[in-house]
């Protein structure tokens, strides 16, 4: 069945309140009718995490204990609107690290009783995916969606708005996991998804023949923990024998093998599926090298969101919400926080 994707927003105008926490950056947003984003305030917790090499799951809550009311302030600033003009509240409630799920959870909660407005828990991965509507509201379907970020690699076939189907995920780690795992091994910062793809600028990508992993398989499913350990073994191997060790070059071998694997499953569910468009989400759809060879490999439109809009922000949440709002789809007060909540 072909049609465009399109979300509905010709009809009363509700403001929403969006916050997000499942990792390390406090969002809060505020959306009119689900496209129209009139504040999308994120506060960064890079600098804390950077000199442990990721993210410390304490600190990372505390901090959101810190920030979440100072963000919720300045996002309705921003916005010109006061609590009483919401027409509900929406977090993100998983899937993320569960101390810093509950604090925006607990958060979006507790106004949402207070206002006595309607709550709704969001799935941070289904958040990714909506950034793409925020952007582009009219996308041609079937659309096949690759999300990709630090703990997620899933590929879907989407028809309408919560119509989808999951056809592949991570069997292991997710690609941006490796991103940063690499980045770790060749003593680079944190995160570790922009360092590699600046270092591999400089490299060749056919220095090193990586693995890549289930490229031939009949399926939709990723695995990069040998991807992972390749890398790993070369970088120590190289060492030992005392040879230089080009970052450069392993950078973008090791992109290069990442991209390659993504691609080619993208590939096979847009001729499977006869699919009209591809949309990337996630913090790896920022990657400049995918977009590009996605882009060249396919002859179909291809959809990503603004940069700003491919890492962690509430923006997304808030898009998500008004689609639930717009259905009753409303979550109860005792909705508790899901670290591993999954696609369904």
């Amino acid at each position: 069945m072909e049609g465009v994707l399109k979300l509905d927003n010709e009809n009363k105008s509700v403001y929403i309140l969006a916050l997000e926490t499942s990792c390390d950056e406090t969002a809060a947003a505020i959306s009119k009718d689900g496209l129209s984003i009139l504040a999308n305030v994120v506060a960064s917790q890079i600098d804390w995490h950077r000199k442990f090499g990721g993210v410390v799951p304490e600190i990372a809550s505390r901090k959101h204990l810190e920030l979440i009311n100072p963000v919720i302030d300045e996002a309705l600033r921003e916005a010109e609107i006061n609590f009483s003009d919401l027409g509900a509240v929406a977090a993100t409630y998983g899937p993320g690290l569960v101390g810093s799920l509950l604090v925006g959870l607990s958060a979006g909660k507790a106004l949402a009783y207070s206002l006595d407005i309607p709550f709704i828990g969001v799935n941070h991965i289904v958040g990714h995916i909506y950034a793409n509507f925020i952007s582009h509201n009219e996308v041609a379907t079937p659309v096949i969606c690759l999300t990709v970020s630090g703990g997620h690699t899933d590929l879907l076939i989407f028809h309408d708005y919560g119509d989808y189907e999951i056809l592949g995920s991570t069997r292991d780690d997710a690609a941006g996991e490796v991103f940063d795992k690499v980045a770790r091994i060749l003593e680079l910062d944190y995160p570790g998804g922009p360092i590699i793809e600046k270092k591999a600028e400089f490299g060749d990508r056919q220095s090193f023949d990586f693995p890549r992993a289930f490229l031939n398989d009949d399926n939709y499913d990723f695995s990069f923990s040998g991807l992972k350990t390749a890398v790993i073994n070369t970088v120590h191997n190289l060492k030992q024998q005392g040879k230089i060790v080009k970052v450069e070059d392993i950078a973008a071998s090791f992109q290069q093998a990442v991209i390659d694997i993504l691609i080619e499953k993208v590939r096979k569910a847009v001729e499977n599926y006869q699919a009209k468009s591809v949309i990337l989400s996630g913090g790896v759809a920022a990657n400049k090298s995918l977009r590009k060879q996605v882009r060249e490999k396919l002859s179909i439109p291809l959809f990503y969101p603004d940069l700003k809009l491919c890492t962690d922000n509430a923006a997304m949440i808030s898009t998500v919400a008004y689609y639930k709002y717009k259905k009753s789809y409303f979550s109860p007060l005792s909705l508790n926080a899901d670290p591993n909540l999954k696609l369904s």
